[in-house]
């Protein structure tokens, strides 16, 4: 399928979709997540649709041996999943009208579960879809249809953007609740770009849908890297958000694991000093931690705790810092860093100054980033792209660090909504190669434009 194609097939799609939430009177986050799931079902019978020829095979030829094994065994070890009759997209389509879809749907939600290994557990919306029933009866079965045109040779890299269109479409939906959970495609992909995850262990802690995580993947393909070099390893504090984030993984057959928790105050992964790479677009000016939550934690006092201005209140006036010192010090001694920050957080002043000295002495930032205002759904006021480089405090590079003024780079989407184009992501992550003395790089760019 051609990238033609593709966008064709995302705005049919995407139309169809959301006329039918139209016609329900649903709001958008009430519809996401039981279209997403949609989205998946359809994966998930695609994929074994091409699988199920040789798992039928496989298990006739070991039946009545003393190497038999049950269908559901062959389909595990050879699709990594089993699908059960009660979850192919036909049945479903041809499901007599008077029986209820979205019952239909929680059969197979938790069929799917049943058969698989743990990283199916608690991931399908398997209750979502009674509320829209209830609204409109015929808006499911239109739905399954709307979804049935997705053809069935597609694989799962076209599930893969197919599902992270939707989830950019129902985040722009939302506006600020959407961008809670996702981050606008271009920025991530520019962060991608700079970081370079092609081996290693991936960390974002304020995770949302997965999509630093997916990007991830498209560069690792796009460059001919193996996929199964990198893990990923996502926390994300809201439960509904952890689903649309694991799904997003199966999706785009990704290694990793979401877990749900918040991450001031859980450390599942034992973060410290772990990771080749951590990106983030973390919730800004957080005014909620308390300070006797973080002190003890290594994580953030390294460089040192933001303080309270006041003096009546133990909580932190500002987040900004304790998640700063969390992407320093989840990095290991070669790791790098890209995270979103508040204009703000570049020239707080107090206990913040501080500890901004101590990251720049340290000689870990390489490049700070200057974005357009409007870039993302939750906040229209400009940001600024921080990068941390580990390595670099053993090259000539050690006290340089680039900035770099993309304030008036931009592509007008809408009014309200302002994106950088490929063309855009490539330059500027050009210069910070050309900073970095990767001239290949910077001439490879070139011959991409000449031919």
């Amino acid at each position: 399928m051609t990238n033609e194609q593709l966008k064709e097939l995302e705005d049919k799609l995407w139309d169809s979709a959301n006329s039918l939430r139209a016609y329900g009177g649903l709001k958008a986050s009430d519809y996401a997540v039981p279209v997403l799931g949609l989205i998946f079902l359809k994966f998930a019978d695609n994929k074994y649709s091409q699988y199920e020829d040789g798992i039928l095979k496989e298990y006739s030829a070991s039946k009545g041996t003393r190497t038999e094994r049950s269908i559901q065994e062959v389909a595990l070890a050879t699709c990594g999943f089993y699908l059960p009759d009660e979850a192919r997209f036909n049945h479903l389509l041809n499901l007599p009208g008077d029986q209820s879809m979205a019952l239909a749907l929680r059969d197979a939600m938790t069929g799917i579960e049943k058969y698989q290994d743990a990283k199916f557990q608690d991931v399908l919306p398997t209750e979502a879809y009674f509320d829209i029933e209830k609204k409109k009866a015929d808006i499911l079965p239109q739905l399954l249809k709307t979804f049935s045109d997705i053809p069935k040779d597609a694989t799962g890299d076209v599930f893969g953007k197919i599902y992270e269109y939707f989830l950019g479409k129902f985040a722009m939906s939302e506006g600020q609740k959407g961008g809670e959970f996702f981050t606008p495609t271009s920025v991530v992909r520019f962060i991608v770009e700079v970081i370079e995850p092609f081996k290693g262990k991936l960390f974002d802690p304020a995770c949302g849908s997965g999509g630093m995580f997916v990007q991830s993947a498209t560069f690792i393909r796009n460059a001919n890297h193996d996929l199964n070099d990198i893990y990923v390893c996502g926390q994300e504090y809201m439960g509904e958000t952890v689903r649309l984030a694991k799904m997003n993984l199966l999706v785009n057959n990704l290694r990793g694991e979401i877990i749900e928790t918040n991450s001031y105050e859980g450390d599942p992964y034992d973060s410290y000093g772990k990771f080749d790479y951590v990106m983030a677009n973390p919730p800004f000016n957080v005014s909620a931690v308390k300070e006797s939550t973080v002190s003890g934690d290594k994580r953030f006092y390294e460089y040192g705790l933001p303080k309270n201005k006041g003096k009546k209140s133990d909580k932190i006036s500002s987040a900004n810092y304790l998640w700063i010192s969390l992407f320093a010090t989840s990095l290991n001694e070669n790791g790098r860093a890209g995270f979103v920050m508040p204009n703000s957080a570049s020239d707080a002043r107090s206990s913040e100054y501080e500890i901004r000295k101590k990251i720049v002495d340290s000689g870990i930032v390489d490049c700070m980033v200057g974005m357009p205002s409007n870039m993302f759904f939750t906040v229209t006021l400009p940001a600024t792209l921080w990068f941390l480089d580990k390595q670099k405090v053993h090259t000539d590079r050690k006290d340089k660090i680039l900035f770099l003024d993309a304030r008036n780079v931009y592509h007008q989407i809408d009014r309200a909504h302002r994106e950088w184009t490929e063309e855009h992501q490539q330059n500027l992550a050009t210069i910070v190669r050309l900073y970095r003395g990767e001239t290949d790089r910077y001439l490879e760019l070139i011959q991409k434009y000449i031919l």
